[in-house]
C-alpha cells in the first residue's frame, strides 16, 4: 500500500489523506511505494503486454503502470486515455543545437494538448476517490484546460484561477469550452496561487496544482513511457522545460523508482531549462545557495513557464542531485530561434517547450552536453496552444514591453514570412519560382 511521506521531516500519512503538504512542518510530501513489492522483470512483462489490450485503462499511458500509482478501482478512474506520445527524431533541430542526433518527446500531443493530462487523470481520479464535487488551480493556462476537461468527464465543478491577461487564448478557450467557472486576478501567478492554494484549505475544493502530490504522480509516467517505447534503455540525457517545476520533478522520481527496481541501470541526467526572466532555480542553482529566492514579476513570451515562485523547486533540487543534473536559462531571442527550428522539423510546439532546444543549444557550445548524447528532450505543449506568437514571429512582430517600459523587437532569423500576391496568374507564378 502506498503512503504520503514528508520531502523534508519524513513524517508520514495514509495516501487517502485529502492533504496537499506535510501536517508537521508545511513540506512537500510524496507518494512512496514498497520498493521490493514488485519486481523489474515483472513489471515490465505486465507493462509490456497492456499494450495490445482493448481496456481503456490498459490504453492510458498512464494507468498501464498501475502497479506504481496510487491505488484505485477501474470504476473510479478518470481517463481520457491519456499518453502514448510520440518519440521523433529532428535532425535539424540536431544540427541546429551542434548535436550529431537528437529526439523529442511531444507531450503536446496528449487529449487536450499538454503534459497536464497525465497528471490530470491521476488527479482527478483522487478527488473522485476522496469523494470530492469540486476541483480548483492556478494556472498560466495548460493546467486549467487540462482539469476542465477532466473534471467535466467526472461530473465535477472546476474553478480556474489566472492571473489577468497572462494567459493564451488558446488555452483559456479550452477551460471555458469545458465549463470552468474562470476567475481573472489582479496580480501573476504566484499571486493566484496563493490564493487558491488558502481557499482550498477553507473550503471542501479540492487543489489540482502540482503540489499536490497526486498530480505528479501521473506525470511520473513520463518516464515509465519514455523506458518502453525505448526498449526499456534509459538515453544519455532528458531535457525538461522548468517553470512550476513539478515535471521535472515527476519525471526524476519516475525514473529513480525504475532505478530501484532493477527496470533500468542508471539515470539520465535531468536537464531543467528556464526563461531568462523567471529563473530562479538557475540562479540558485549557480549561486549554489540553498534556499531558493522568488524572481519578482517573473516575464517570458512563453507564458506556461512565467513563475517566478515554483512550488516544486524542493523536489527538483533532488531531482537535480538524484541524477547529476544542470540548469540552464535562455533568452527570449533564443527561445523563439528554437521555436521556428523545431517547426522546420514538422513538429512544431508552444514557446515554452522551446526552451528544451535553446538551452541543448546553450550548453553544446560551452561544452557541457557532448555533442554524441543521447538526448531526448521534452516537448510540453502543442503548437496551437498559443498561435499569436508563432504567426507574429513569422510576420516579424514578436515583441514585448520591459520592466522599464522600453519596447523590444525580437528578430525573426528563422521566419517564414508571408508573400503578398496581386490575384493575377503571372503574379502568382512569379512567385511560385515559375
Amino acid at each position: 500500500m502506498p503512503l504520503l511521506r514528508c520531502l523534508n521531516c519524513q513524517a508520514e500519512f495514509p495516501a487517502n489523506s485529502r492533504i496537499y503538504t506535510c501536517q508537521s512542518c508545511a513540506g512537500l510530501l510524496d507518494v512512496v511505494y514498497e520498493v521490493n513489492e514488485f519486481s523489474g522483470e515483472r513489471l515490465m512483462s505486465v507493462w509490456d503486454w497492456r499494450r495490445a489490450s482493448p481496456k481503456a485503462v490498459d490504453q492510458s499511458g498512464v494507468w498501464r503502470f498501475r502497479e506504481l500509482l496510487p491505488d484505485a478501482d477501474e470504476s473510479e478512474i478518470i481517463t481520457l486515455t491519456e499518453g502514448n506520445t510520440q518519440i521523433w527524431n529532428a535532425p535539424r533541430s540536431a544540427n541546429y543545437a551542434g548535436m550529431n542526433r537528437l529526439c523529442f518527446k511531444h507531450l503536446g500531443m496528449n487529449p487536450t494538448g499538454s503534459f497536464k493530462d497525465l497528471g490530470m487523470t491521476t488527479g482527478i481520479t483522487q478527488a473522485n476517490r476522496l469523494g470530492a464535487t469540486s476541483v480548483a488551480c492556478a494556472s498560466t493556462g495548460n493546467t486549467s484546460a487540462s482539469m476542465a476537461a477532466y473534471a467535466a468527464r467526472a461530473g465535477m465543478k472546476s474553478f480556474v484561477f489566472i492571473p489577468s491577461g497572462q494567459i493564451a487564448l488558446g488555452k483559456l478557450s479550452q477551460a471555458l469550452d469545458y465549463g470552468s467557472t474562470v476567475l481573472q486576478l489582479e496580480g501573476d501567478f504566484d499571486d493566484a496561487m496563493r490564493l487558491v492554494r488558502e481557499i482550498a484549505n477553507e473550503t471542501p475544493i479540492y487543489l489540482l496544482n502540482s503540489v499536490n502530490p497526486f498530480r505528479l504522480e501521473g506525470q511520473k509516467t513520463i518516464a515509465f513511457e519514455l523506458m518502453q517505447q525505448r526498449g526499456w534503455q534509459a538515453p544519455d540525457r532528458i531535457v525538461v522545460p522548468g517553470g512550476n517545476l513539478g515535471n521535472s520533478s515527476a519525471i526524476a522520481k519516475g525514473f529513480h523508482e525504475l532505478l530501484e527496481r532493477g527496470v533500468i541501470t542508471k539515470m539520465p541526467k535531468i536537464t531543467i531549462i528556464q526563461a531568462e526572466g523567471a529563473n530562479p532555480l538557475y540562479r540558485m542553482w549557480q549561486s549554489q545557495v540553498e534556499t531558493l529566492t522568488p524572481v519578482a514579476g517573473a516575464f517570458t513570451l512563453a507564458s506556461a513557464i512565467k513563475i517566478g515562485n515554483p512550488v516544486s523547486w524542493p523536489k527538483a533540487i533532488r531531482a537535480l542531485r538524484w541524477s547529476g543534473g544542470e540548469v540552464e536559462s535562455v533568452n527570449e531571442q533564443e527561445i523563439a530561434d528554437a521555436k521556428a527550428i523545431i517547426g522546420s522539423d514538422g513538429i512544431g510546439c508552444e514557446p515554452a517547450s522551446a526552451v528544451t532546444l535553446a538551452g541543448i543549444k546553450k550548453l553544446t557550445a560551452a561544452g557541457t552536453i557532448n555533442p554524441d548524447e543521447d538526448i531526448v528532450a521534452l516537448l510540453t505543449g502543442h503548437v496551437l496552444k498559443d498561435p499569436d506568437y508563432t504567426v507574429n514571429y513569422h510576420r516579424g512582430t514578436l515583441g514585448y514591453t520591459s520592466k522599464s517600459g522600453e519596447k523590444v523587437e525580437l528578430a525573426s532569423n528563422h521566419a517564414n514570412a508571408f508573400t503578398q500576391v496581386p490575384a493575377e496568374r503571372e503574379a502568382i507564378l512569379k512567385a511560385l519560382g515559375f
